[in-house]
């Protein structure tokens, strides 16, 4: 089977995907395109002990036990990542089932960047960025994972970052983007831990999320519960579907 190209780690430049391809996100100022593939699962790799055997979270109830893949593709990192899967034919056990990964790349995975206060849009960006509404965008599994869509200038990279900037709400947060928005019009995805987020024990709050659009100002809110999945489906496996700016 011919393999596809999967993401774009800087701007215009192209990897060639074959799978278990990985995409580094040790560079803060680079991330993904949103993959021309079609993924059928987003999840948390997650890496089990010295030996890097891997489970993959699917979401808060389910896990994925990859019969091809005995290893983390991303070493000892903890990552959230897109893939197209297969279920295996004996399955046992529906909160744990048996699958076979026929690709998977990581997503730019990021922790929640410092209150800069005043300093905030000066330091991280206020450049125009649409959140688009469907199955990647979703808080689960400890992670906010946002897929946005903006305009691509230059080669120069963009820089997105989530800043809870309300200290007597730490569940309002802004996201900021950084970038030429000059160019043609694409789109891209990156997740953030919210480990700094107040633990929520057991009960749902809501998590507002505020960005600056091609429109003006817009904001959306997500159900949160620490260690439970909010605003996706929950089958195991979904097809991508089309998508729509949030309003």
């Amino acid at each position: 089977m011919k393999k596809t190209r999967l993401f774009a780690c800087m701007i215009g430049m192209l990897l060639a995907g074959t799978a278990l391809q990985s995409c580094s996100d040790d560079n803060d100022n680079a991330y993904v395109y949103f993959p021309s593939s079609r993924a059928n699962a987003l999840v948390t790799v997650k890496p089990q002990g010295d030996d890097k055997t891997v489970v993959l979270q699917l979401d808060d109830k389910t896990t994925l036990t990859p019969l091809n893949m005995k290893q983390s593709p991303f070493g000892s990192k903890e990552v959230r990542a897109l893939c197209n899967i297969r279920l295996a034919e004996q399955q046992t056990d529906k909160y744990n089932m048996k699958v076979y990964v026929n690709w998977i790349d990581s997503i730019l995975t990021k922790n929640m960047a410092e209150n800069m206060a005043e300093h905030n849009v000066t330091q991280y960006g206020n450049d125009p960025v649409e959140i688009v509404r469907d199955w990647t965008t979703v808080a689960e599994d400890g992670y906010l994972t946002l897929r946005f869509r903006t305009r691509w200038g230059d080669d120069k990279p963009h820089v997105v970052n989530l800043v809870a900037d309300d200290p007597a709400n730490p569940y309002e947060m802004t996201f900021h983007h950084k970038g030429n928005t000059s160019g043609p019009v694409s789109d891209g995805i990156v997740a953030f831990k919210l480990d700094k987020l107040p633990d929520t024990k057991g009960q749902t709050v809501d998590i507002k999320l505020k960005w600056n659009s091609f429109s003006g100002a817009k904001s959306v809110t997500f159900k949160y519960c620490t260690g439970k999945a909010s605003g996706t489906p929950s089958a195991a496996l979904q097809s991508l579907r089309p998508t729509a700016n949030v309003k």
